[in-house]
């Protein structure tokens, strides 16, 4: 008899380690999991608009980066990146949930804009001899595509083969918020091992029609740590600007940067001679361009967390905006923040603002059997 009892506790010892040494793998399989990036494309409900259901994409790479996307507005809601420790933060403003995004003084947070992003002067313009009217959704001017423009309607979205991009497209009808010809918009998010947000636009139109499409993303590389972006050190290689009204309106002519506040041919702190300009920088920069090709037109830097911003583009124009109309009373921000003047920036690559009625400025007319191309790439690093 004692040596059966001897006999079961042997076995039960030997169960209890078999059991333990399991447990300690399992633990020790889980922990290295846990330490490697996901990869890779998820996705989750995020409200509804219109009776149609609301998804956020969120887009990973083995770096450890995230970009989130709405198929509402084609909205990056974050974009979440290491500063120089590893640690984590994201890095544009946005809002908790959906109803953040359909307030009605939303400023555009990561929508994409179009027809024609930035103002069109007096809401109208005149092509092959007719006069088309736009909604004068901002002080008199059409703004980003007038009352429902693009940032404001549902996307079709798709995941390419692959795990590192969306596509998302759009009809847009012929006399929508009073452009002509039916459009067809096709915009890829996509996410590079190198850390790199690649935007690529393609619309084709059954009638000549204007077109400047891009993207509203507020960023602030602190990830929060800072109210406002005036500490962000900024370069912009472009060698002349577009002046403007007292509306915003570009005034037709190119004026050199040089030993003015819109000088950012070297880096320089944002904050240094804003209070020189006028409401503050809300401008296009003429990009120095030596092709047609992807070009690096923009570097951001934050010290404190060492995050660096560089922006690259096909398109002759990028609009630097300093979040000037942000005055903390924007409702379900990211996190309980608030979003307080200049607590965000927009770096936005595209053509030059009222192209339409500015015959010196590059051509936005697209024709039937042309193809609108433009690309942007959002790369970040540290050092």
């Amino acid at each position: 008899m004692k040596k059966q009892i001897l006999f079961l506790l042997f076995g039960f010892a030997i169960l209890f380690t078999a059991c333990n040494n399991n447990s300690t793998d399992s633990n020790k399989n889980n922990s290295a999991d846990s330490g490697k990036a996901k990869t890779g494309i998820s996705e989750k409900p995020f409200g509804n608009f219109e009776g149609r259901a609301v998804t956020e994409y969120t887009i990973s790479n083995t770096s450890g980066m995230q970009v989130s996307i709405l198929n509402y507005g084609g909205t990056v809601t974050k974009i979440i990146t290491k500063d120089r420790n590893g640690k984590d933060g994201d890095v544009i403003l946005g809002y908790d949930s959906l109803s953040g995004y359909l307030q009605k003084n939303n400023p555009y947070f990561g929508c994409l804009v179009g027809r024609y992003a930035n103002r069109i002067a007096d809401a109208k313009f005149t092509l092959d001899g007719k006069i088309y009217t736009l909604a004068a959704n901002n002080n008199g001017q059409s703004l980003h595509g007038g009352l429902k423009g693009y940032d404001k309607v549902m996307w079709r979205a798709e995941k390419p083969a692959g795990d590192s991009s969306l596509k998302l497209t759009y009809f847009s009808k012929d006399g929508e918020e009073g452009y002509p010809g039916n459009l067809n918009v096709e915009v890829i998010y996509s996410l590079s091992s190198a850390n790199e947000l690649k935007i690529e636009y393609k619309a084709t139109t059954d009638k000549a029609t204007p077109v400047n499409l891009t993207n509203h993303c507020y960023f602030n590389l602190s990830a929060g740590a800072d109210s406002t972006i005036l500490g962000h050190a900024l370069m912009l290689n472009a060698d002349k600007y577009t002046p403007v009204n007292d509306k915003l309106i570009p005034l037709g002519k190119h004026v050199d940067v040089k030993n003015t506040p819109f000088d950012f041919t070297n880096s320089k702190l944002i904050g240094k001679e804003i209070d020189s300009v006028k409401g503050g920088y809300d401008h296009n920069w003429v990009v120095n361009r030596k092709g047609n090709g992807l070009e690096k037109i923009a570097a951001l830097y934050h010290l404190a967390s060492g995050r660096m911003m560089e922006v690259f583009t096909t398109e002759p124009g990028i609009q630097f905006y300093s979040g000037n109309f942000l005055d903390g009373t924007l409702a379900g921000c990211a996190g309980g923040k608030s979003y307080v003047l200049h607590g965000g920036l927009c770096l936005e690559t595209q053509h030059f603002p009222d192209s339409p009625n500015q015959p010196s400025f590059p051509n936005t007319i697209l024709k039937p059997g042309e193809t609108y191309t433009h690309t942007a790439v959002y790369k970040f690093s540290v050092k």
